[in-house]
C-alpha cells in the first residue's frame, strides 16, 4: 500500500500533489472539497457508491464534493492530484492512511 501522496507545486491556491497507489485505500469523503485525480501511469479504479470509475495513464476523473469515493489500484499507478491546500488524504475518515502534512518535493 502507498498511497502517501507528496505536495510537487502550487497553483491559485491549491497544492498539485503526486502518489503512487497500489492496493486498497479507504472509503472517505470530502465535505466542501473537490477532488481531481489524473493518472500518469498504470490504472486507478475510483468506486463510487453507485459505480466504478476506471482510469488508464492520461485519463482523469473529478470526485465532487461530498461524494463518498474509494481509490484503489490492482497493480501500482502513479496519480497527479490537484486539490485545495486544506485537504485531508482521507477525508472525513482519519485512519492509519490519514497524511496530515505531506512531505513536499521538487518544491520549497
Amino acid at each position: 500500500m502507498l498511497h502517501h501522496p507528496k505536495i510537487i507545486g502550487e497553483l491559485n491556491g491549491s497544492y498539485i500533489k503526486i502518489f503512487k497507489a497500489c492496493g486498497e485505500f479507504v472509503w472517505h469523503s470530502h465535505e466542501r472539497e473537490d477532488e481531481f485525480f489524473l493518472v500518469v501511469k498504470g490504472t486507478l479504479h475510483i468506486k463510487l457508491r453507485e459505480k466504478e470509475i476506471i482510469l488508464d495513464a492520461g485519463e482523469f476523473f473529478i470526485v465532487p464534493k461530498g461524494i463518498e469515493h474509494f481509490p484503489y489500484a490492482p497493480k501500482e499507478a502513479h496519480v497527479l492530484l490537484f486539490e485545495p491546500k486544506e485537504v485531508i488524504n482521507t477525508g472525513n475518515t482519519p485512519c492509519a492512511k490519514t497524511v496530515e502534512n505531506p512531505e513536499r518535493i521538487l518544491y520549497d
